[in-house]
């Protein structure tokens, strides 16, 4: 609850959010199989599209908004969206866009040391573009061709520099838990959650609170909730918390909702296929990187790279995770 609206539902371990302009976000529970998460799914929409009915609502599986204006859009009665609602125009050109208009599928993958976190972040880190093309779903904009095949990726890369993009330092030999932390210290925050209220801090640094140095709650200093709270309020291509989340798919329907952890699962649980990428990327540059971050959600699988294309990428990709993963039907 937030005031008197609902905002949230919790069933054991899943979670249903909306986010701003009503994009209903159903956050899944930790499962051991893709079989199982087909089921999480399919579970959800069958729940969704009843709901619907009864209220005379239709739901779709898409990248970007395909009709209406950022005028015409609702926003969810949750405090910390007017907060961002008003920060958004002040850092980027496309955050309202971003918050209002775009839908995304992203997937959570666990890591077991430090190695290898980093060895599955910098794979995800420079094949996100390449998923990016992949599910890219939804060219239009107001009933009309955008010029893009993922306006909702492209939308990203003017929306806030400081907490977006494709993080060069990942790739960087000294890179581990402790500079992924400095760079979350410097992202600036949104807000302090206290008593039940969201208190704006946009701007602020999370080293002033550190320090108790915010003038809202001065000499006060985080807990826990509040680094997650802030470790949330990031979105670069893959973020990194207890998981890795891949944030590079466009929202779609149900067979490529169930496609997309089948995809990721067979590159990065499988020790041979993130060998085989380890291999693939070492000597990408990071010019190459944000190359393909810029290029792929104008042309997609067409995008020009390395005296190929980014499909060629993709259909070994694709092949990769289909020997490796278990489940891969999921891929057909």
């Amino acid at each position: 609850m937030e005031g008197n609206n609902i905002v949230g539902l919790k069933q054991g371990a899943q979670n249903i959010s909306m986010e701003p302009g009503g994009q209903i976000e159903l956050s899944g529970a930790p499962l051991e199989t893709l079989h199982q998460t087909r089921a999480e799914v399919n579970s959800h929409l069958c729940q969704v599209k009843a709901v619907g009915e009864e209220l005379g609502i239709g739901f779709l599986g898409l990248g970007f908004q395909p009709k209406w204006a950022l005028s015409d859009m609702p926003i969810m009665p949750k405090a910390k969206f007017e907060i961002a609602r008003n920060y958004m125009p002040k850092v980027g050109s496309s955050g309202l866009d971003m918050m209002f208009r775009t839908c995304s599928v992203q997937v959570n993958l666990d890591y077991g040391s430090e190695q290898d976190m980093i060895m599955k972040l910098r794979a995800a880190i420079a094949l996100q573009p390449i998923a990016t093309a992949i599910f890219a779903n939804y060219p239009l904009k107001e009933g009309k061709l955008s010029g893009f095949l993922s306006l909702r990726s492209y939308t990203y890369t003017d929306t806030d520099s400081d907490r977006t993009g494709m993080l060069p330092f990942v790739f960087d030999s000294s890179f581990g838990f402790e500079r992924y932390v400095d760079y979350v210290l410097d992202v600036p925050m949104y807000f302090v959650y206290r008593n039940k209220r969201h208190i704006n801090r946009t701007g602020m640094s999370f080293q002033d609170f550190m320090a108790g140095k915010l003038p809202q709650v001065p000499g006060e200093r985080p807990t826990l909730n509040d680094w997650e709270i802030h470790l949330g309020s990031i979105y670069p291509e893959v973020r990194l918390k207890r998981y890795l989340e891949m944030r590079g798919a466009d929202g779609g329907p149900f067979s490529t909702l169930c496609a997309l952890p089948a995809f990721w699962a067979g590159l990065l649980y499988d020790d041979e296929s993130l060998r085989c990428i380890t291999d693939m990327i070492v000597d990408w540059t990071s010019e190459e990187r944000d190359m393909l971050r810029r290029k792929v959600p104008v042309t997609g699988l067409k995008t020009q790279f390395r005296g190929g294309y980014v499909r060629d990428l993709a259909e070994n990709l694709v092949k990769l995770a289909k020997e490796r993963a278990h489940g891969s039907w999921f891929l057909e």
